[in-house]
This record gives C-alpha cells, structure tokens and sequence, in this order.
C-alpha cells in the first residue's frame, strides 16, 4: 500500500475530493453547528494543519487536531476546562477498511498527544460510526457522555488501563517485572518498525509510515522467547548483518509491549493449523507468503510474539551494542538471553534521548 501520511495545511487539501463526501453530508448545519465546507474554509483561513494520507488514487485518511483549554458541556455533566488536545476530525477512507490504517492514524494521534503533555485527548463521534468506536475504545477511550448529537470519547493520561497494550497506549505501565530485546536483522527492520530509523517526532514536518498500523508480529524459533510475558516491554535491536564492526552498528532503535505469545510448532508438532498460523499474522510481518509457509513446513520450533509498537529513537539516537555492553545493559552473549531491570529499561529509554517521565507515567 503506497503513500504516507504527512502534515498538511488545510489550504493544500482539495476540498472538492469524493473523500469528503461523508463530512459533508454528516454536518450540514444547524442552528448550533456550522456546515462542514464552512468550517473546513474557516479553518485554512486560519493556517491549521491536519495529518493526511494519501496514494495514487486520492485521500485516504483525514485527521485534524488542535489544543484546548476550557470547558465542555455534555448533556450529562461539564467537564472542566484542562489542557486537552481535541480529535477535531476523523475520517478514514472506505477503500482502507481491514487495513489498519485507522490504527496506525490513532497510534499516530496517541503519539502526537503525549509529546504535547496534554492532560486529555477526546473526539465527538456519531453513534452509527463503529468502526471508529470501536478503534477508540480498543485505544482506551471512555465514553465521557453526548454533545449536540454525538457521544464524546476521552483518554486520560491519569486513567490509564494497564490491563492491555492497546488501551494504555502509548505509555509503559509503571510496575511490569521486567523487560527484554528482540533482535530483528537490518534487512527487515525499517520495513517492520517504519519511522524508527528517521528523525525524532520533534521535527517541524512529519512524514510517517504508520499505514500498516502499530501491531507488529514477530517470528521466531527459540523457546527462550517463551520467557516473555504479555505486558512485558521489549527493546527491538537491530542486527547488522553487512560488513564492519557489527558491535557498533548493531543497536536498539524502538521499543515495544508484548500483546501475546503463541507457540505454532513444538520439537516439529504442529500446535496451531497453517491456516490459524497465516491468521494469528495477517498483514503484521515483513515475510512474504513463500517465506511463511517454508517458516512454517521447516522449523521444528516456531514462536510467534505479538507486539505494538510503543515508540522509537530516532536517528543520531539508537544505542549500539558496544554502548550497551559498557553501560551494563548487556551481560549475556545473545539477545534473547538478555533480562532487563526496571532501571536499565529506563536508564536505555533515558540514553536514546527520550523524557522517561513521558514514557512511563509513576
């Protein structure tokens, strides 16, 4: 699936697009709310921007965000004026339906949300829309209660469910026993875990790869992957596999949740069907078809890990195995060995560049 999604000013949008169709038709104004080609002009008027996908045939996803501080009156109750940041539009595409493009868009929306420190993030949604209900409360949101038709969904950085990788998203729960590595050779990485390698969130202009959402899955052979545990954070560590010194080319870029651990073969029993094994990985790996079913026909042990992917790095950040090994987060000889204290994921997470109070809310 071709395209990315990038930030772009409502005055390069072509409003005339078929996309907008629904918008248009959903808000057409009322003596409480303005029509949705009215809003839309108002806004580029004013310079917003708003996340965009788009491919070769056209938009596929449309996502505008702004900042608040003030109060919202439901039918039910008022809610205080917070900092909060506000889902001012969200529409995906149709054609993307299955895709998870609407997940990588609300990883997307999640990340931009906890850089700007907001206490809560919402967006106003119609009830008939599922899909997206469904997407958000997979995410953690909370129905808050109903404004002018529509219910309202709020995630709280005070509230966060620890009780799944998607809900507490994109933050590490402050108490898991302990965290890992998983290696993924160079040649694979950048295609499994997109935007790892490039330059921080910070940057002024985002161009992002999250079109094949946040769920990654990875493959493996070694029954020491099975000490793992849902819950657990995992550092992604890029092998090097071409020439040069592969201790100083080799390093963690990403780290991760584990969501599930499946064991598929066990000393060449088959645990799950080919068909549960395709199922179990939809579209979450980089393996092509051929390559899964040989994974499949010729390993005698074959471990899947269901992963989403938290957060990243980014260039000039990664630690290689060398910084690893002096600073004492490396003691065995393989990756998979490794078992990492609460303080090493964090004094890791620190090295990288990154504000651990933001990434593991104490």
């Amino acid at each position: 699936m071709p395209g990315k999604f990038s930030l772009r000013s409502f005055t390069d949008i072509d409003l005339s697009d078929s996309f907008f169709n629904s918008l248009k038709n959903d808000y057409q104004g009322s003596s409480k709310t303005t029509e949705f080609n009215a809003w839309f002009k108002a806004k580029a008027a004013e310079g917003r921007s708003a996340l965009v996908f788009d491919d070769e045939e056209g938009l596929g996803a449309f996502i505008a965000i702004k900042h608040e501080c003030e109060r919202i009156e439901l039918d039910e109750k008022t809610m205080p004026a917070i900092e909060r940041m506000k889902i001012s539009t969200f529409l995906i595409s149709p054609r993307y339906r299955g895709q998870r493009l609407g997940e990588g868009a609300i990883g997307l929306v999640l990340w931009k949300w906890q850089d700007w420190g907001c206490d809560e993030v919402y967006v106003t949604v119609f009830e008939t829309h599922n899909d997206l209900i469904s997407q958000l409360e997979k995410f953690g949101f909370e129905l808050a209660g109903h404004r002018d038709g529509e219910c309202v969904y709020v995630k709280s950085r005070k509230r966060i469910d620890y009780s799944d990788a998607y809900k507490s998203f994109p933050f590490v729960k402050p108490n898991f026993d302990e965290a890992g590595y998983i290696a993924v050779n160079d040649y694979f990485h950048n295609t499994l875990f997109p935007y790892s390698e490039l330059r921080r969130r910070t940057t002024p202009k985002i161009i992002l790869d999250v079109s094949n959402g946040i769920s990654k899955t990875y493959i493996g052979s070694s029954t020491s992957q099975l000490g793992f545990k849902a819950g657990d954070p995992v550092f992604i560590y890029s092998k090097h596999t071409g020439n040069g010194q592969p201790g100083y080319k080799s390093c963690v870029t990403t780290y991760c949740i584990v969501k599930d651990i499946v064991q598929v073969k066990q000393h060449g029993r088959a645990l799950l069907s080919y068909e549960e094994y395709l199922a179990r990985i939809s579209n979450k790996s980089v393996y092509d078809p051929i390559e899964l079913q040989n994974q499949y026909n010729n390993k005698s042990s074959l471990i899947l890990i269901e992963l989403v992917y938290y957060g990243f790095f980014g260039a000039g950040n990664n630690l290689n195995w060398v910084w690893l090994k002096n600073n004492g987060c490396w003691e065995n000889s393989h990756p998979l060995m490794q078992r990492l204290t609460k303080e090493q994921f964090k004094k890791i997470l620190k090295a990288g560049n990154l504000d651990v109070s933001n990434v593991i809310i104490d």
